[in-house]
């Protein structure tokens, strides 16, 4: 069994504490709730997304899952853009529209299900070639594949999965440093509010530290 970088941290112990402020409980909480069922995707589109997400950041089924499907699809119902777009893409919703719809287009094409239906192993096989730029069907509609990859694909599901609390407890990250702030930036040095990392047979020392963050 691989033990926890941080153990006993719970990045959420700082809810109610000078740590957060309401506005950054706002934001955390919509983040650990959102909706359940997508408000952007339609039936075919989230049964592509949620197995895609799925093969980017595949979770451990014993933690507590970040719901990036979810995330995502709040994302793009709301608009919440990045304030910058690449010239090659289309707009956010367009290029999710399209590149989901091509990536079962490629499945189809080549084992006669959609993304969602076939394999692991053969799932994973169209993402290397998306990366790889080698996707070109005319369901892409002249959008670069690797480029939907990287600039959407890998931007949007990442940044959703490390925004997230969950994703937080396992780099130790403390949240959004709104009010109180980070003050001992000196390289190896933290706060009293930041979590402790394990060190080899040290571990239970990490463990009382974090179980006293806040």
């Amino acid at each position: 069994m691989t033990l926890p970088r941080y153990p006993g941290y719970d990045v959420l112990s700082k809810r109610d504490t000078p740590s957060w402020d309401d506005i950054t409980r706002q934001v955390i909480d919509e983040r650990l709730h959102p909706p359940k069922d997508p408000r952007f995707f339609d039936a075919v589109q989230w049964k592509a997304v949620r197995a895609l997400c799925d093969l980017v950041v595949p979770q451990m089924s014993a933690n507590a899952p970040v719901p990036v499907p979810e995330m995502l699809d709040t994302k793009l119902i709301t608009r919440i853009g990045d304030g910058y777009r690449d010239a090659r893409l289309p707009s956010m919703p367009d290029a999710w529209r399209i590149g989901l719809a091509a990536l079962d287009a490629e499945c189809r094409a080549r084992y006669d299900l959609p993304l969602a239906s076939i394999d692991r192993g053969a799932a994973l096989e169209i993402i290397k070639d998306m990366q790889a730029g080698k996707l070109t069907g005319d369901a892409w509609q002249d959008m670069p594949s690797d480029v939907f990859f990287s600039k959407r694909v890998l931007h949007d599901i990442c940044g959703a999965y490390y925004s997230h609390p969950h994703a937080w407890n396992e780099m130790g990250f403390g949240g959004p440093a709104n009010p109180r702030g980070y003050v001992r930036m000196v390289a190896n040095r933290r706060d009293p509010w930041e979590a402790a990392e394990a060190k080899p047979g040290k571990e239970d020392e990490a463990l009382k530290e974090n179980r006293r963050v806040r």
